[in-house]
């Protein structure tokens, strides 16, 4: 059996809470409101500075639910990809990029395990580049719209389950695995796995991780992704160059002509 690396995303992949980074594209489409857009910058303000209960993501999580209640998932899902690069790129962590690819070096099955939307987790998978994206999936309606329900929260107690299953499809030795996160609401999560890391843990996560010798870990560098896989220029076409060695040619055949005599 293999090693698996499971990944909590908001404050240990990216540096804020992917459901407040996104928040504005939602309102420029018109589908929420600047109160619904201060409301939630204010609630990641609280959940950076004093942790988060299972009570206070209770709450989250129905809000959330009445908010999307109608929407298009189609429409979410194209809102996401289009911002995707805009919204995500500058708060990626360096640390967690260089353990992912640390782990995938290793053979490691890398994944991203959220209470965030589907509609939100797969694409920063295929961002990423990990093997695998576990998140809450809402349930839609015929037409394809959000009812206002839930057939798979990931959340709290409920990530290991979502972990276990995917441990016995893809054949992964729990025991031997890793787990990151930065919440206590995610010690379930942590303690599913021989390897458990808290990074940037809440005060209530940091006191669980001393008490059980949990490693701690802090995530400080945001990046671009880009600026850490560098994208070669693209080649100019055979058009292109011959054009500018015509230009190129021409120009000094002019300045041969235009010469002061010496």
């Amino acid at each position: 059996m293999r090693a698996g690396a499971f990944f909590d995303l908001d404050k240990t992949v990216i540096a804020k809470a992917s459901m407040v980074a996104f928040g504005r594209n939602f309102y420029r489409e018109g589908m929420i409101s600047r109160r619904t857009v201060m409301r939630a910058v204010y609630g990641h303000f609280v959940y950076q500075h004093m942790g988060a209960s299972e009570e206070k993501l209770a709450e989250v999580r129905e809000r959330a639910l009445q908010l999307t209640t109608g929407w298009e998932q189609a429409r979410v899902r194209q809102i996401v990809r289009d911002a995707l690069e805009a919204v995500v790129e500058p708060i990626i962590y360096a640390e967690a990029l260089d353990l992912i690819a640390e782990h995938k070096r290793s053979g490691h099955v890398v994944a991203l395990v959220s209470a965030s939307p589907e509609e939100i987790v797969e694409p920063l998978g295929e961002f990423l580049g990990v093997h695998r994206t576990l998140a809450t999936r809402a349930r839609v309606d015929e037409a394809g719209r959000y009812t206002g329900e839930v057939d798979f929260y990931c959340a709290g107690p409920y990530k290991p389950v979502a972990m276990a299953a995917m441990a016995e499809e893809m054949g992964i030795d729990l025991a031997e695995s890793f787990a990151y996160s930065d919440s206590a609401t995610d010690a379930p999560m942590l303690e599913a796995v021989g390897h458990p890391v808290a990074v940037n843990p809440d005060r209530v996560l940091a006191r669980i991780a001393r008490e059980r010798d949990w490693e701690i870990r802090s995530f400080t560098h945001p990046v671009r992704l880009r600026d850490r896989v560098p994208v070669p220029p693209a080649r100019p076409s055979a058009a292109v160059a011959g054009a500018l060695a015509a230009g190129v040619a021409g120009w000094m055949a002019w300045r041969a002509r235009h010469r002061p005599a010496s």
